[in-house]
């Protein structure tokens, strides 16, 4: 089947207050995704225009340079910086950043045109359900992986090296394109599961199943 990728820019124009940028510090990591991304250098100078030092991120699965997706958070490259500012709707990939990066964030929503520097409380409730899910992933012997086909989500090759790591556990490897998580009911002998596929599942309090998911890089 033939896949088209067709890219939608949001014509709004981004434009940051100065009592804004003087919010943020000496050196910034910028990111966006790609709806925002053909202003994001307008953005990027308007910073830097207040002496400022801007860098702008990219995703090792992305096109442009300041464009993230949700699979390439956990592997963008360390950068030497105060904190990151997301440009974009919703607080997923600035969430995930705040985890993955241990680093101040502060977040710009073109459409609400709303600034804020995003709390770590406002990932607490995650964390604790991740430190959980390590938990049940140590103390289970029955462990479902979950794979996806997906360009970008097909990580077969760091989900095999769980058995080497783990001899002790029984690994099971679910693989599916689109992830349908009423068929892991399917599997009632697995006691927790493995993310190998995208990051955003082990971090939504959305998804519709019982046992325990952990993403693959807590575990590997």
């Amino acid at each position: 089947m033939k896949v088209m990728f067709v890219e939608t820019r949001i014509k709004k124009d981004i434009e940051l207050k100065k009592s804004e940028i003087d919010k943020l510090p000496k050196k910034i990591a910028l990111v966006t995704t790609v709806q925002h991304i053909g202003q994001i250098q307008k953005v990027k100078e308007s910073i830097e225009d207040t002496g400022r030092e801007v860098v702008l991120v990219k995703g090792k699965h992305s096109k442009y340079n300041g464009q993230i997706l949700g699979c390439d958070i956990l592997d963008l490259d360390p950068v030497d910086t105060d904190a990151f500012l997301y440009i974009g709707t919703g607080e997923f990939h600035a969430k995930q950043i705040l985890i993955a990066h241990d680093t101040k964030v502060f977040v710009y929503n073109p459409v609400s045109e709303k600034f804020y520097d995003l709390k770590p409380r406002k990932v607490r409730k995650i964390l604790k359900k991740q430190k959980g899910a390590y938990l049940k992933f140590m103390h289970s012997d029955e462990i479902g992986v979950i794979l996806s086909t997906k360009p970008g989500q097909n990580n077969l090759d760091i989900a095999l090296k769980l058995k080497n790591k783990y001899r002790d556990k029984n690994f099971y490897y679910v693989v599916f394109n689109t992830i349908n998580f009423s068929e892991l009911e399917n599997f009632p002998f697995i006691e927790c599961f493995v993310n190998a596929a995208c990051p955003r599942i082990g971090y939504d309090d959305n998804i519709n199943i019982k046992k325990s998911i952990i993403n693959i890089n807590k575990v590997i």
